[in-house]
């Protein structure tokens, strides 16, 4: 009887040894092209010409805004001793005031939110509380 060709296992293309033959055979940089981006070889002119906003790009910046930052009124009142006004501004872009602590001087605080215990006790030190 006739002995037929085995069908090639496809299985194990890939990995690190298989299809190679010895790992000395496939070190070098030279054998990563037709991996993706990877190896630069033959798909970098294509990346420069018909996609160059995807180089030094990496993943994807998220669709929903970001949560503002946290700071205490303890570290507030360390910025208003520092500016040695009588009334000193302080502009808190992005941050949500906090009432761990308290205020030793008045200070107008700009911020982008406040809680409700942090407004009673700035206003109760004599400051002002403004939303941005």
């Amino acid at each position: 009887m006739v002995v037929r060709q085995e069908k090639r296992n496809r299985k194990y293309l890939g990995t690190r040894r298989w299809g190679k033959g010895n790992i000395k055979n496939a070190r070098g940089k030279g054998d990563k092209g037709g991996v993706g981006k990877g190896g630069k070889k033959h798909k970098w002119t294509w990346v420069t010409a018909k996609a160059p906003e995807t180089i030094r790009t990496i993943g994807f910046k998220p669709w929903r805004p970001r949560k503002p930052k946290e700071i205490n009124l303890r570290i507030i009142n360390e910025l208003v001793i520092k500016s040695k006004e009588a009334k000193a501004t302080i502009e808190l872009k992005n941050y949500k005031v906090l009432s761990n602590g308290s205020l030793s001087k008045p200070a107008i605080i700009r911020a982008s939110s406040f809680s409700k215990s942090a407004l009673e006790k700035i206003k109760s030190a004599g400051g002002e509380a403004i939303k941005i």
